[in-house]
């Protein structure tokens, strides 16, 4: 395999910080790109090189400012553009267009300008689709765009039809589009099932939520890490490839890892409309303290409808194998450290 040099965008979030570390451990040359106040207890230290041959670097912006994120780009093969805002609230929601689709729309200018890149795969999700209630769906599927359950949603939305058009324009970009991601590692918005797992063990959670029919596409983070690596080497410019896995309830997620755990089911489902109530609350708390609530109303609007996705393409066209969610929560434990 020919080493090359890629930036990573979100380099310190939930995904981007395994990535950065499985391409580096491949032997890439590796330019994480962070913002200055940014965690980077994930990432690998910075290195000219090691026994694996790989090099990593930091490299200092944000998406949202253009010059940064272009002089990150020079000399680069490939990007991964896996920045992201993920967040089911926000009290101010213009935050998610300035970094979900207009950072977009500054890496693909950067693109044009760089001259060097071969490849961009831009993380994209499962929300970008829209919701599959009464069926599975696949790549062929756009977002009808009729409404939306989250703010974050609708940017996702509006950012797949700016890769697809870039792609239109023969642009050589390849979008994945992950399921709810879960596994090991940093606790933060993009770690919804760890934080939820983190609320029922600690009481906080005392029942199910969601209903009995609610069904989302569950993606172990390392297996979403392999999908966006075999997307820089086999994805095809212009095609989709949803990086999903096996399709469940929240039911059945708090019930396998009460089996794993060794530890007592729920004995109660915590109905929608008591958890949207804790979710105004919560927004309320929220506006006083600064502090992000875990569950809002959106959170509840999501909870109300299917997210079920095949990922069949990305398994004959990248040899992508995601887990079963049974192995996913027994391989290790969800929350590191």
């Amino acid at each position: 395999m020919k080493k090359k040099v890629v930036l990573v965008t979100g380099a310190t979030g939930y995904l981007g910080g395994r990535l950065c570390r499985e391409l580096f451990n491949a032997g890439h040359h590796v330019k994480a790109f962070v913002r200055r106040t940014s965690d980077l207890s994930y990432l690998p230290p910075p290195t000219d090189g090691g026994s694996s041959g790989g090099t990593f670097e930091l490299v200092f912006g944000d998406v949202t400012d253009y010059q940064s994120l272009l002089q990150a780009c020079s000399g680069c093969h490939v990007i991964f553009h896996a920045a992201a805002l993920v967040e089911p609230w926000l009290p101010d929601p213009s935050r998610f267009i300035s970094v979900n689709v207009s950072g977009l729309k500054n890496m693909l200018q950067a693109y044009k300008e760089a001259g060097t890149i071969e490849k961009i795969v831009y993380t994209s999700s499962f929300f970008a689709l829209g919701p599959t209630d009464g069926y599975v769906a696949d790549e062929t599927q756009i977002h009808s765009g009729k409404f939306f359950c989250t703010e974050y949603e609708k940017s996702k939305a509006v950012a797949d039809k700016v890769a697809l058009d870039a792609a239109s324009e023969g642009m050589p970009i390849v979008p994945v589009y992950p399921g709810v991601i879960y596994g090991p590692g940093k606790v933060t918005a993009g770690n919804v099932v760890a934080r939820m797992l983190i609320e029922r063990f600690n009481g906080r959670l005392p029942g199910y939520i969601g209903q009995a029919n609610d069904r989302f596409s569950f993606s172990h983070v390392d297996d979403v890490v392999d999908g966006h690596i075999a997307a820089m080497d086999k994805g095809k410019p212009g095609e989709r490839y949803l990086l999903t896995g096996e399709n469940a309830s929240f039911k059945e997620v708090f019930d396998i890892a009460a089996m794993v755990t060794q530890t007592k089911r729920p004995s109660f489902g915590i109905p929608l409309l008591i958890i949207e109530a804790y979710g105004w609350i919560s927004v309320l708390f929220s506006k006083l303290t600064g502090k992000l609530p875990l569950i809002s109303p959106p959170t509840v609007c999501v909870l109300r409808h299917q997210w079920t996705y095949s990922c069949d393409k990305a398994k004959s066209e990248l040899d992508y194998h995601p887990r079963s969610l049974k192995e996913g929560l027994k391989l290790e434990p969800l929350i590191e450290g």
